[in-house]
């Protein structure tokens, strides 16, 4: 009997996804990752409703606007404090974790995600969110629901392919349970976060993706998160034209939204580090900015999802349309830069759909007797933006329709989500979170091909020092002294382009000392030996891809 049960326990840790009893924990994740999603929706409520006193905070701009102006300055400005103590106790390198961490997990770590940043992570972003901090809550979500698969994973010690299949569990529930969006949830997980659509993947996913929403609807109800007032008109054939110059524009609009925001974190950066100011100042800045634009402008404050309506129903003029793009992505930048936590995908929500409605209503002032209906524009363009900023044409635009409840226009959405997801892909690496991850010095955006070569340390391919088919020692200390070696903490990432460049067959594989000693030879690694690995991660990575 135990041997039994010991081998089907090793049949759930290691060919988890093609077992029934897999689909079991994928119910459980979904269910635990669709009450952490709700969790932290209903965590935000609270506290915004705390600390700003509005009765609904699903109108809480409005409400916003009846404050007195040092309550609207302090409040982003408390967060920003208490957010940059939290970090400097907790979090060492100020950065607050979130979708792009959840990417770099599945791609480099077996599926998992650092727990305790992550957490506090979760909890910055949260007071973020609540006192006025201009991102999404997605990109929390995610990450919440990461962490709960990544203790799962650890618990049962699954490997890699198991890991990630949790992982894409637990970050479809989350985003179905965050948007009641079944469909773009499972989608999500698949598109954004695993980058593939590996059939044993799908049924766990679908499941887990189910189980959130099913939450969701127990809590919030049935109910699409924007309603748009009557059936959008597409005046069909002749109109298309003017979807595909909305793509184009929405493309340009998320390259912006994006730029500024790296460009935002570098100059704070660069300041910070002028001035060497500690990092819990950062937060504090960025509060500071946020609460003197809220003054003027309470759209900002916190998701946005006022505004957003406003835009989809066609209730904003046209030159609130475009000032309130310009500002929200400033305040976005603002928030981002400032490390205080949040997504990015409301808030590319909101700025898409100004952006079609500022779009729309120019096109039927010009056009009148041949166009549809503004709130038509303005919803494909928040399927646009959001797809460019989230390098996920096919989960955004389902995302979109869920939301909206709106599946009549799908030819108009789809064609404009085309357009500037083919132009954005090609002025960033593919979507913000891959851009994030790029900048940090992991090539995740041009495919496993460019990845693996960073997971393998040159210190595990090596043949030792002593290994009897180690080369002449004149030979190693020629290389060296041609510069030609690879340090022992290194990756193949380093190594395999000297290879290239030098047309060796081995690279001496030394520890750097300083202080003008010789190094220190740990090894030689042999150019087959590298390509051997290599080649061995490559089908590893076709094969879960493609089972």
């Amino acid at each position: 009997m135990q041997g039994i049960i010991a081998q089907g326990w090793q049949l759930l840790k290691h060919r988890g996804p093609s077992q029934l009893q897999f689909w079991f924990i994928a119910l459980l994740i979904g269910i635990l990752a669709g009450l952490a999603a709700v969790a932290f929706r209903w965590a935000i409520i609270l506290l915004q409703t705390t600390v700003y006193g509005a009765d609904d905070v699903t109108l809480l701009h409005s409400y916003a606007t009846t404050l007195d102006w040092f309550v609207v300055l302090m409040i982003p400005m408390a967060g920003g404090i208490t957010v940059g103590l939290i970090m400097h106790y907790f979090i060492p390198d100020g950065r607050v974790r979130a979708v792009a961490d959840v990417i770099e997990g599945a791609a480099l770590n077996n599926g998992r995600v650092e727990r305790k940043a992550g957490l506090v992570s979760v909890a910055c972003s949260w007071i973020t969110l609540s006192t006025g901090g201009s991102t999404g809550r997605e990109g929390p979500v995610v990450h919440f629901a990461a962490l709960i698969s990544t203790w799962i994973s650890n618990f049962i010690h699954a490997d890699g392919i198991t890991g990630r299949d949790l992982l894409g569990c637990a970050v479809a529930a989350a985003v179905s349970a965050s948007f009641n969006a079944p469909i773009a949830g499972a989608l999500f997980a698949m598109e954004v976060v695993l980058r593939h659509f590996a059939l044993h993947a799908f049924a766990p996913i679908v499941i887990a993706s189910a189980a959130g929403t099913v939450i969701n609807r127990l809590v919030f109800g049935d109910v699409a998160e924007f309603a748009i007032p009557g059936a959008p008109m597409l005046e069909f054939y002749l109109e298309l034209p003017a979807y595909l110059i909305l793509g184009l524009i929405c493309g340009l609009v998320a390259v912006v939204m994006m730029r500024t925001i790296f460009w935002a974190d570098e100059v704070e950066t660069n300041i910070q580090a002028k001035l060497g100011w500690p990092l819990w100042a950062r937060p504090v800045l960025g509060g500071a900015i946020l609460g003197c634009t809220a003054i003027a402008f309470p759209h900002i404050i916190g998701v946005g999802y006022e505004t957003t309506s406003r835009a989809l129903t066609g209730e904003l003029l046209l030159y609130e349309a475009i000032v309130f793009t310009v500002v929200k992505v400033f305040a976005v930048a603002v928030t981002l830069a400032g490390r205080m936590g949040g997504g990015v995908f409301s808030p590319s929500l909101m700025i898409g759909a100004m952006t079609g409605l500022a779009f729309g209503l120019i096109a039927t002032g010009l056009f009148p007797e041949v166009s549809g209906s503004n709130t038509l524009y303005a919803l494909a363009g928040m399927a646009a933006v959001a797809a460019a900023v989230l390098g996920a044409p096919i989960s955004t635009t389902l995302i979109v329709f869920e939301l909206t409840g709106d599946w009549q226009t799908g030819l108009a959405v789809m064609v404009c989500v085309s357009t500037s997801t083919a132009l954005a892909s090609r002025l960033v690496d593919r979507s913000f979170f891959l851009t994030q991850i790029e900048r940090r010095g992991v090539h995740l955006a041009a495919g496993p091909q460019a990845y693996l070569l960073g997971m393998f340390g040159v210190s595990q391919i090596m043949r030792p020092y002593s290994d009897p088919e180690t080369p002449a020692e004149d030979k190693i200390w020629g290389l060296i002294e041609q510069g030609i070696y690879v340090d022992a903490t290194s990756t193949l990432e380093t190594a395999m382009p000297m290879f290239e460049r030098k047309s060796v067959v081995f690279i001496p594989v030394v520890a750097l000392r300083g202080d003008g000693q010789a190094p220190e030879v740990r090894g030689t690694l042999f150019h087959v030996d590298a390509l051997k690995a290599y080649n061995r991660a490559l089908a590893a990575t076709a094969e879960e891809e493609h089972s």
